[in-house]
């Protein structure tokens, strides 16, 4: 098969889809790669470095498209691209297709496949190609957090950590998935209060077993959020469905609740965010402030660390590109139900139920795999 690696165009999105050592395991099983030129680049991998693993790098995006019967991305395709994609063109990318009703028509429009790595799912529901950048996440919305805490970047003023005799900051996360573990995990570590909240009572368990003493486990009701966010220093949203948009958790009118200079970072914002005054930012302007908040809701916040990202994401990946390229789309989604799980548009459909629902769209709830 020949694949296409362009270089991402997304603000200040660093990570590229295929590591060098990636286009070598493609190369060994007879697949033609095509990297673009400087793609690698954010992340540390120059372009002699794919050349000498096997790729030819071309120096436009427009040559890569052209040529490619296979696109690996890392973010889905922004407006200047749908143009140069093609009928029948597999895309493997991160889609989101539940947050822009624009990308869902244009990729119907252009009848390209479109297989997402966050829908991909294992049979006990783990989605493996986004727990890396869900870990990553997490991470860093502590990170992102506390130094907005700082009052010259608007934020309270207030240490994480604190420090003898003056206590630390409380810290918020709601959902205790992927995101919200790491996010509790890195709050605690820095010395903060912590309260995670969760619909699952028995992850509420697993929770409390694994988290240190200053983690507290909350049912996650209106009740309990709205008392929190009181006083809430910071507020992670970690709430995720997959495929489909995050529900609303803070509304704008429980904002007026939270004290001046709270922070809320979103990480779900990608999904539509479950806090209802986020709105996607991006790294060169990640925040904004409603009501004395500061909100920090940038949605590609890997993109920030692109090292450990791409190839955090890449080990996930690789696999099921190699299937994908190795089989074909048709096949490879016919003999394993985790890539099938990841088709989200193809032939003009819509075939995932999370994306039909969130634009009211025809929804097709089989495919026939012709070349299975």
């Amino acid at each position: 098969m020949i694949i296409g690696v362009p270089k991402e165009i997304k603000n200040n999105e660093n990570r590229v889809a295929l590591t060098p050592a990636g286009v070598s395991e493609m190369k060994k099983h007879g697949h033609t790669v095509y990297v673009q030129a400087t793609a690698g680049l954010g992340s540390g991998f120059a372009d002699e470095e794919y050349t000498q693993a096997g790729a030819v790098v071309l120096p436009t995006i427009e040559e890569v498209y052209a040529i490619a019967e296979m696109i690996i991305k890392v973010k889905e395709p922004i407006a200047s691209e749908y143009p140069l994609i093609k009928k029948d063109q597999l895309l493997f990318t991160y889609f989101h297709f539940a947050s822009s009703e624009e990308l869902t028509h244009a990729m119907l429009e252009k009848g390209a496949v479109c297989l997402a790595y966050e829908t991909v799912e294992k049979t006990d529901r783990s989605l493996p190609l986004l727990v890396p950048m869900s870990e990553v996440a997490g991470r860093m919305a502590i990170q992102q957090g506390a130094k907005y805490l700082e009052k010259p970047l608007k934020g309270r003023g207030i240490l994480l950590g604190g420090v003898p005799g003056v206590p630390p900051a409380k810290v918020l996360v709601l959902g205790g998935g992927i995101v919200g573990t790491q996010a509790a995990k890195m709050a605690a570590g820095l010395g903060a209060q912590v309260t995670i909240m969760d619909l699952s009572l028995p992850r509420l368990r697993q929770l409390d077993d694994i988290m240190p003493a200053n983690v507290n486990t909350e049912m996650s009701n209106h009740y309990n959020i709205t008392r929190a966010i009181k006083d809430a220093d910071l507020v992670v949203g970690a709430v995720l469905i997959p495929g489909a948009k995050a529900p609303h958790l803070i509304t704008r009118d429980m904002l007026k609740l939270m004290r001046p200079g709270a922070v809320v970072v979103d990480v779900a914002v990608d999904q539509g965010g479950c806090i209802e005054t986020c709105t996607p930012t991006t790294h060169e302007n990640p925040t904004f402030i409603i009501d004395d908040i500061v909100h920090y809701c940038v949605a590609n916040m890997p993109g920030a660390v692109p090292y450990t990202s791409t190839l955090a994401l890449t080990n996930a990946t690789l696999p099921y590109a190699v299937q994908l390229a190795n089989k074909g789309w048709e096949k490879a989604c016919a003999e394993n139900e985790e890539l099938k799980k990841g088709l989200n548009v193809a032939n003009g459909k819509i075939l995932y139920k999370g994306v039909a629902e969130a634009w009211n769209l025809p929804f097709n709830e089989e495919i026939v795999l012709a070349n299975a």
